[in-house]
């Protein structure tokens, strides 16, 4: 279903894309509401879990895939943005998609920020069969290597835990705790880092998945606001987890002058933040991907990881 969808993707008009989705969307969301936002078994604490930096409550960590050039050209604005706020966040970019400037990667990193790689191409046929991923697999690993990056998200959220093993990451991005709307849409249940072990060897990668639902999803197809965001952070919060959020700038509408159908304001971003902020100020840790996994391997070296 997935490879016929990017088939025909190219023929398809953009706001009939945006429209179709909004339908299926609302079909599932009435199916599935028993298990998201809110998905109970996702809240329990792994055996073995050490706490977060700092004894703080929970973590708050912020990523954001740059799909196209415009994304790629808003970067800057909106780490301005999370940097008012005292604030961090993860960029992760599209190789081989367009022109991804060696001055914004040293720009955001000189702020503070991380940069990442978010597939290779975006186009759907990454994890198409094993040769395919073998082969972008070693075009990934250089750009990582090129980068200075330790960190992975693939496009769309596809996902095969085993096969990112071929990639020389810290981390992967690339999965979720529940999320029926997504193309993939099998969650790995938990809102807490896990460690994904590579057969017969200490080596593997720890898995970090979203928490919150992306924001295209929320504020695009379903013309929510962000109080959904803000409840499910509260439930995290009393769960003690990780609160991992996935906001594309390629949607964000910094100019308030003119607007497309797929772009909503920051203000609701804004929001998130600023209620993070206002109602947990001493709780939250807010760590980089690259230093969260930095954090768990100093307590689980090896084979020594959480269950």
């Amino acid at each position: 279903m997935i490879k016929v969808f990017y088939i025909l993707k190219p023929l398809i008009p953009r706001n009939f894309q945006i429209f179709l989705r909004k339908k299926l969307v609302k079909r599932k969301r009435e199916k599935y509401k028993n298990v998201w936002p809110i998905l109970e078994k996702a809240g329990k604490t792994p055996k073995g879990w050490p706490g977060w930096l700092d004894n703080k409550q929970f973590a708050l960590v912020l990523t954001h895939d740059v799909e196209t050039q415009a994304g790629h050209d808003k970067c800057i604005e909106l780490m301005k943005l999370e940097k008012k706020l005292c604030l961090r966040s993860s960029f992760n970019f599209v190789p081989e998609k367009y022109n991804v400037s060696e001055k914004l990667r040293s720009d955001l990193i000189a702020n503070g920020f991380e940069v990442g790689v978010h597939g290779l191409k975006h186009d759907g046929k990454l994890f198409s069969n094993k040769k395919i991923f073998n082969e972008r697999a070693k075009k990934i690993n250089r750009y990582l290597k090129n980068w200075g990056a330790v960190g992975f998200r693939a496009p769309a959220m596809h996902h095969n835990l085993d096969w990112i093993h071929e990639l020389d990451v810290k981390y992967d991005l690339s999965t979720f705790d529940t999320d029926p709307f997504e193309p993939q849409s099998d969650g790995v249940g938990t809102i807490f880092p896990f460690w994904v072990a590579e057969n017969g060897s200490g080596h593997g990668y720890w898995e970090l998945p979203y928490t919150l639902v992306q924001d295209f999803t929320l504020l695009i197809l379903m013309k929510e606001n962000n109080e959904i965001w803000k409840k499910k952070v509260d439930w995290i919060v009393e769960k003690g987890g990780m609160v991992l959020v996935n906001v594309h700038p390629d949607y964000i509408n910094f100019n308030q002058r003119t607007s497309k159908p797929e772009e909503f304001s920051p203000k609701q971003y804004i929001g998130l933040l600023k209620y993070i902020k206002s109602k947990y100020s001493s709780k939250y840790w807010n760590p980089l991907p690259m230093e969260l996994a930095a954090y768990l391997e100093s307590y689980f070296p090896k084979n020594n990881v959480i269950n």
